[in-house]
């Protein structure tokens, strides 16, 4: 079993700016991807930011020139810097861990989520 361990929520003003984090430990594991996921209130959970094993990054276009996810490979973190950040962007953010998994049918992918952390954006 892997646990992720995510810190760094918390309240700021419109335009401030938050450091999210997230371990991961317990078993090991051959990784895929890092990444954070968000859900706001009554709206689907949603990608934000995913960093792969080769350190690609992807984000979503809301973020994009604000946050900037990046990890530690030797720690097995992940991190996201937010910056300018807006109401929009109040949600509970998940940290996500995709590993690879070697089975009869080849490889797949399986997927550890962080319990959530609180960023609330709001004057």
């Amino acid at each position: 079993q892997v646990q992720l361990v995510e810190s760094g929520g918390g309240w700021v003003q419109p335009g401030g700016s938050l450091r999210l984090s997230c371990a991961a430990s317990g078993s090991r594991f051959t990784l895929y991807a890092m990444g954070w996921y968000r859900q706001a209130p009554g709206k689907q959970r949603e990608l934000v930011a995913t960093i792969a094993n080769s350190n690609r990054t992807n984000s979503a276009d809301s973020v994009k020139g604000r946050f900037t996810i990046s990890r530690d490979g030797v720690k097995n973190e992940v991190y996201l810097q937010m910056n300018q950040l807006e109401l929009e962007d109040t949600a509970v953010y998940y940290c996500n861990l995709r590993i690879l998994v070697y089975g009869l049918g080849g490889p797949s992918t399986y997927d550890y989520w962080g319990q959530g952390t609180q960023v609330t954006v709001s004057s």
